[in-house]
């Protein structure tokens, strides 16, 4: 037995506003959406590379303000794709840490917090 991957699950207020940041601001392609009825809130799974991510307005899937850290291949090249697709309310930056890792930060539009990380090689 072993543990394969993890699904985060981050609240989602607005669906234009979370489309907006998750796919074209990211570049996330949407996997699936549901809903229990048309009026019912939204439930949506995105991907990029190998990272999945399920956005939901729903009550009580998740909290808003969640801290979420993913590992990159070349978070340098991800950060000038971001910061060239730009964003007014995204600025990434890439900076060193004293733990080792170049990271970059940007907030959803719901307080979401997401580091994209690269460990240093010495």
């Amino acid at each position: 037995m072993s543990l394969l991957r993890s699904t985060p699950v981050l609240r989602i207020f607005d669906e234009a506003l979370a489309r907006a940041f998750y796919l074209d601001f990211l570049g996330f392609q949407v996997d699936f959406e549901h809903r229990f009825e048309p009026t019912a809130p939204l439930y949506l799974a995105v991907s990029r590379d190998g990272l999945t991510l399920h956005l939901s307005a729903h009550y009580g899937d998740a909290s808003p303000g969640a801290s979420v850290r993913f590992v990159t291949s070349d978070v340098d090249a991800l950060c000038a794709e971001l910061q060239a697709r730009g964003n007014p309310h995204a600025r990434p930056q890439v900076e060193d840490t004293p733990w080792g890792t170049r990271d970059f930060t940007v907030w959803d539009p719901f307080g979401n917090r997401l580091t994209f990380s690269n460990v240093v090689d010495d």
